[in-house]
């Protein structure tokens, strides 16, 4: 397995023997249940597909539920369904109470999909320290953003007259060509997008609370959900 889901728990700084200053981002990493075998036979590519977390199943849909029946027996007996596939049972689909399904999912490669059966759990043990990772994030959000803040332009003077304090200036020239080029920097939806950061160095790993301490910042905000896989 090259890969697991973990959950960011923020930032905070360790100290090495020589008395230096490391700053780390917490993530709790797992642990994580196989729950699906992709195959070239059938999908075309061979992966691993992985959960973490867990929701009650009346905040999932029915379609999103099933698919977990075979690890929740309770799913397969509320689902009206005989072993051939078919519906016993005129009445509409109930959720039951008081159970659980994982709340994400994620396809992972692994060498040998064979030594990963479908139940089977793992945690931080895959990787070590000095590992360098790469992780993938959603970063924070901040809406529609200005020129300053999303690219970092100066503003302009703020004496008496002006009127170009925080505006972004001028976008073309009148005549040619009379429009503004694709792709120019501008005010606008600023973050809230996947972003992969690589060569990410494992400072610490706490086995026995699934903590991984990793070197620098990671996206996302705090609780946010971190793909993290092997470089």
């Amino acid at each position: 397995m090259n890969g697991i889901l973990a959950k960011k728990l923020g930032m905070t700084r360790i100290f090495t023997e020589d008395g230096d200053s490391i700053p780390v981002t917490v993530l709790e990493a797992g642990p994580c249940t196989v729950v699906l075998h992709r195959t070239k036979e059938k999908d075309g590519y061979a992966a691993v597909q992985v959960a973490f977390g867990e929701q009650k199943v009346q905040r999932t849909t029915k379609s999103y539920a099933m698919q977990f029946k075979h690890l929740v027996p309770e799913l397969e007996k509320s689902s009206g369904e005989n072993k051939e596939g078919k519906r016993t049972e005129s009445s509409p689909w109930k959720s039951p109470k008081g159970v659980t399904v994982p709340r994400y999912l994620c396809e992972f490669d692994a060498e040998d999909v064979s030594a990963w059966p479908v139940g089977k759990e793992y945690d931080v043990s895959i990787f070590k320290v000095s590992e360098l990772i790469k992780v993938s994030g959603i970063s924070k959000g901040h809406g529609f953003s200005g020129g300053i803040k999303r690219h970092g332009f100066h503003r302009g003077p703020a004496s008496h007259g002006s009127h170009n304090i925080r505006e972004p200036g001028s976008q073309s020239a009148h005549t040619y060509p009379g429009r503004v080029f694709p792709g120019k920097r501008a005010p606008g939806q600023f973050g809230n997008k996947n972003v992969t950061i690589k060569n990410i160095q494992i400072e610490k790993i706490d086995a026995e609370r699934n903590l991984i301490f990793v070197r620098g910042s990671v996206p996302g905000p705090k609780n946010g959900v971190i793909v993290v896989r092997k470089g």
